[in-house]
């Protein structure tokens, strides 16, 4: 039995992590923590054993553990997840992994000293509709994909449950950015499931086109270079309506995704899938968790390899970077780093 503990509950932890820990038989959340003193009531309510605290540190601190799971808003995740690795936890924890460079390296060094799994949520890879893309991509349907183009079209930033009638999202402190750190990480780890290699430059301009008083992007505009393909990605909150919008290119044909259709087409013939529902349904998705909860746990129990996933997390913090990067010197191509050591 692996004793574990939720920090931050938010949304996202009551209406997709608090459940899914509670399917798992070999897993106990014994302890739970949040700022917030309101939310004590409910955490009593949904996971009535396990105990409560009003701070993170204190949780850590006092508790007995083998993992914690972190669904802080992310300015707070770099600190968590040191204190929690210097502890000799394994940690989950909700996107973005961290976001600053220094963090993420600090992060990574940790993890391999420690030898513990750090694993980030990237549950979109488990979405009916990526998940037939990619299989589609893997088959050689298209040959080998050249361009990715990418729109998430939002009307406002997704709703929180911090009170006072402001959303963290729109504070710098607490999520890190605007609608390139809440979207872009979703994307950029895809981009790896589509497009063979490593990205070497990214372009970008960041704007704010509707909620000009935030001190936040709502909209981003970013080109993802690799050796033989690109991906072109719009991120907006400042949308007229709610859609994603998919193509890939390949060197035989194409794939459209609309909706929740799946539209191939390449040497003269057409196929196409339903598989909702669509990416714009909803803002947590918990029907794509528990494959991340089992992957998760397969690294924190040595079953699989600890480095796959913060790969990825390593790609989506340094696409992001380059990303501001980029914009602040007007749309400047930035050369991208290679991977540290230990995640070559």
């Amino acid at each position: 039995m692996l004793r574990g503990a939720i920090i931050g509950l938010g949304n996202v932890a009551v209406e997709v992590h608090a459940p899914a820990w509670g399917r798992c038989a070999d897993v106990q959340i014994v302890a739970v923590s949040d700022t917030a003193p309101a939310r004590r009531a409910m955490a009593e309510a949904r996971l009535p054993e396990a105990r409560w605290y009003a701070e993170g540190e204190e949780l850590l601190a006092r508790e007995p553990l083998d993992f914690v799971d972190i669904c802080t808003p992310p300015g707070s995740h770099a600190a968590l997840i040191a204190a929690a690795l210097a502890r000799g936890l394994h940690v989950l924890c909700e996107k973005p992994l961290v976001v600053t460079s220094e963090d993420l390296a600090r992060v990574t060094a940790l993890a391999e000293r420690h030898r513990r799994a750090v694993h980030t949520v990237h549950n979109w890879h488990h979405a009916p509709i990526i998940a037939r893309t990619a299989e589609l991509v893997r088959q050689g349907r298209i040959g080998r994909v050249t361009r990715v183009m990418w729109q998430t079209l939002r009307v406002q930033p997704a709703a929180t449950s911090n009170g006072g009638g402001t959303n963290w999202r729109l504070d710098p402190r607490l999520a890190g950015g605007g609608v390139l750190t809440d979207h872009g990480w979703h994307v950029f780890y895809l981009l790896g499931d589509w497009i063979a290699g490593l990205p070497t430059a990214v372009t970008a301009r960041l704007e704010q086109r509707r909620h000009t008083a935030a001190p936040v992007e709502d909209t981003a505009t970013v080109t993802v270079t690799f050796p033989d393909a690109t991906a072109e990605i719009f991120l907006t909150w400042a949308a007229d309506r709610r859609q994603n919008v998919l193509e890939l290119v390949g060197t035989t044909g194409r794939i459209a995704v609309h909706g929740d259709t799946v539209l191939l087409q390449g040497d003269g013939t057409q196929e196409q899938w339903s598989c909702p529902p669509p990416l714009e349904n909803g803002s947590v998705h918990p029907d794509w968790f528990d494959p991340e909860l089992a992957a998760f746990l397969r690294a924190a129990t040595g079953r699989t390899t600890r480095a796959a996933n913060l790969r990825e997390a390593w790609l989506c913090g340094t696409l992001e970077t380059a990303a501001r990067e980029s914009s602040r010197g007007g749309g400047v191509a930035v050369a991208l780093p290679k991977l540290p050591p230990p995640l070559g």
